[in-house]
């Protein structure tokens, strides 16, 4: 889908990515994921917020990569890092520590209370929504797992989620949680000593959610420009709910779409060379 914004045109995948860039802030520290949320914290740094300090799980400190990296263990994020860690002390001093601000996650599947499930897809609910007896050990689809992302759940201060808005991605219940938001009934954080406040948005290519500060459920607090209520009713496994007072997100910038259509430019000229060589 393409949008307008005058004689400007991004796509609905440009704007997740800068809608969700927009959510940091300058002088944040920054535990990233790879994929959306590396796009989304590089487009940060290189934009609006260029003292974010980002740290990736193989223990890159300050990485200001000049390309988006294939993994966690790209060389482009230790040769640009201000120094790398050992994995132990990344985890056990600077997360565990409580110097991390904010953790940037991707995910599989998402459900109302933000379970995120990067684990099985459960063979007898191909949309997800149950926990079949069978769901771990003989699971329709089997999925990478959660590296760090249950630890950066847990000890971040807060969660930023960013995925593209479908209901096999957003079901009722995840198949397997794999990293918790609030849990099976929004209560999996309460009365918890020394551990951080969960997710505090979901950014998509749609629109934004914020758990309601209740019930701890997702609800639609923006939808982004040319998106209607019913495209994401259609696009929710679960029966969504939208804020009273319902925003429209901003339309991106010029600067910031060619902050990022360069950052994917350069990222694709480097990673063919390399398939090349």
């Amino acid at each position: 889908m393409t949008t307008h914004n005058d004689t400007t045109q991004y796509t609905s995948a440009e704007m997740m990515t800068i809608t969700a860039a927009r959510a940091l802030t300058n002088n944040m520290t920054c535990f990233v994921g790879i994929g959306l949320p590396s796009e989304a914290a590089n487009v940060a740094r290189l934009t609006h917020a260029p003292d974010v300090t980002l740290i990736y799980e193989s223990g890159t400190l300050q990485t200001k990569p000049e390309v988006l990296p294939l993994s966690i263990g790209d060389g482009e994020l230790c040769e640009s890092a201000l120094t790398t860690v050992s994995v132990p002390e990344m985890f056990r001093y600077w997360l565990q520590g409580g110097h991390i601000d904010v953790g940037f996650l991707g995910t599989a599947q998402i459900d109302r209370f933000a379970n995120l499930n990067t684990t099985v897809i459960a063979a007898n609910h191909p949309e997800g929504g149950k926990n079949g007896a069978h769901s771990y050990a003989n699971p329709r689809v089997r999925l990478p797992g959660g590296g760090g992302a249950p630890e950066i759940s847990t000890n971040a201060k807060e969660v930023f989620i960013t995925v593209k808005h479908s209901k096999r991605t957003f079901v009722k219940d995840v198949d397997f949680i794999t990293t918790i938001g609030f849990g099976r009934d929004g209560k999996g954080r309460d009365n918890l000593p020394n551990i951080g406040r969960g997710p505090s948005v979901v950014i998509t290519d749609l629109c934004i959610l914020k758990p309601d500060p209740a019930t701890k459920e997702l609800i639609v607090t923006s939808l982004h420009p040319g998106t209607t209520k019913e495209d994401v009713i259609e696009a929710t496994g679960w029966e969504i709910k939208f804020a009273n007072s319902l925003e429209t997100t901003p339309v991106p910038s010029e600067k910031e779409l060619h902050v990022l259509r360069e950052l994917k430019a350069r990222t694709e000229k480097a990673h063919s060379a390399q398939e090349a060589i």
